[in-house]
């Protein structure tokens, strides 16, 4: 496996239609929270905003996004059509990305934190 030193590099190792999901995941983290800091985490991009806010990753059959686990359960009814993990779900290639579920995910890591 490469070790990737930029997202960049990490998003050109995939196949195209792998790649333009990952872009996606990148574009969706950006609008929600323009000043998070990216970078390579785990070998994997990663968005820290006052600590890491999540990352995510592709694979040959989904894109795993991981973000806080107190996240999953807030929105675990929503959730429950993917496959998950403690702190990770499964978003298969064949259904589109549910980017407003991905938004308010990524919302309530920021409340989270700012709780903290």
């Amino acid at each position: 496996m490469a070790t990737f030193l930029s997202v960049d590099e990490y998003i050109a190792s995939f196949p195209p239609e792998i790649q333009n999901r990952l872009s996606e995941m990148r574009r969706i983290v950006f609008q929600v929270i323009p000043e998070a800091k990216e970078r390579i985490s785990y070998n994997m991009p990663a968005y820290d905003y006052d600590g890491i806010l999540c990352y995510f990753a592709g694979f040959k059959n989904h894109v795993g996004f991981y973000a806080l686990p107190t996240s999953h359960a807030v929105f675990a009814e929503e959730l429950s059509k993917y496959k998950v993990g403690k702190g990770s779900v499964q978003f298969p290639h064949m259904e589109d990305l549910p980017i407003d579920l991905i938004r308010r995910m990524l919302w309530f890591n920021i409340e989270e934190k700012g709780k903290n």
